[in-house]
């Protein structure tokens, strides 16, 4: 059961962030719901996250998804679990876990890393800890840039959300 002690759901995204920060693992929260814990009005159904890849981020890395029973999102029935070759290159590694899927990400578009982007993040409290989580000009930087059909369909509203962000904020 979960150190909060409800049941989990089939989606608790909760759970992943909060099993990602007590396993002391160094990412920055990328994708939709970045955008969301800014105040974007956008729906996301996963978890993004861009980690640090040394050796010793990896390995809890490894045991955290080995914690929550991750496996390959994949076409075909075919159980694959996490492997270390999986999360210590640039690419992209899909898991569904039982709290709901995780994308882990070695480089964003245009091959940023984590190093490339820590800079590029505004902190965020979650259950007394802080998530990097990519600010919202960023993410639209990147969204820019994307060939992806839905990335490109969020940018407007991206785009309209930091404007308000920023006349409430009174800056131009």
């Amino acid at each position: 059961m979960p150190s909060n002690g409800r049941k989990p759901t089939a989606t608790d995204l909760s759970e992943i962030l909060d099993g990602l920060l007590k396993a002391d693992i160094k990412f920055i929260l990328v994708g939709g719901l970045a955008a969301v814990v800014q105040g974007a009005p956008v729906t996301t159904m996963d978890i993004d996250i861009l980690h640090y890849r040394s050796h010793e981020n990896i390995a809890k890395l490894l045991g955290f998804l080995k914690s929550i029973d991750a496996i390959h999102r994949r076409p075909d029935d075919k159980v694959i679990g996490a492997r270390e070759e999986d999360i210590s290159g640039k690419g992209h590694a899909l898991f569904r876990t039982r709290f709901g899927p995780l994308d882990v990400l070695g480089a964003i578009e245009g091959g940023r890393t984590y190093e490339d982007l820590l800079d590029h993040t505004v902190e965020i409290e979650f259950r007394g800890h802080d998530i990097h989580v990519l600010t919202l000009e960023t993410l639209i930087d990147l969204k820019r840039t994307s060939r992806e059909p839905g990335d490109l369909q969020r940018l407007s509203v991206l785009e309209e959300t930091l404007r308000q962000m920023k006349e409430k904020k009174g800056t131009p």
